[in-house]
């Protein structure tokens, strides 16, 4: 799995879904992936969905056994990562301050939460302050 953290076309919601139950799974057939689902979708329907994935780039299919595995061809933080940068882009001209700003005055974040995402923000620092002096070397 390539782990570039540029993709191609954005998946939509349905091939997210799919792409989901891939990261889970590890490389699956149409009937694996299908019960992964586990909600009324036909069969022909997963299979169409890989069908255009492929042909998109945003799996790989192993046709060396009679039912063709599928698997992704991006690591979940990859695709996460295409997404949240095109999404900063279009809506909040690139500026990673506003998304997170819109994300936290839309959704109920819990004190827990909060408590992640300062961790977070104290370990980004940290990575930065370590970046830096890797460079300055």
């Amino acid at each position: 799995m390539k782990s570039s953290t540029t993709i191609g076309p954005a998946p939509t919601d349905a091939e997210l879904e799919i792409l989901k139950a891939l990261w889970e799974l590890g490389p699956s057939t149409v009937r694996q992936v299908l019960e992964f689902l586990d909600r009324d979708i036909g069969y022909t329907t997963v299979l169409k969905l890989l069908q255009i994935m492929h042909g998109k780039g945003l799996v790989v299919r192993d046709e060396s056994q009679r039912s063709h595995r599928y698997a992704p061809t991006q690591t979940r933080d990859a695709v996460e990562g295409g997404i949240l940068r095109d999404l900063a882009r279009r809506l909040f001209e690139g500026s990673t301050q506003q998304l997170v700003q819109a994300a936290l005055a839309h959704e109920q974040v819990d004190a827990d939460e909060l408590e992640e995402i300062e961790k977070m923000i104290r370990q980004a620092r940290r990575d930065r302050r370590t970046a830096g002096k890797d460079r300055a070397r």
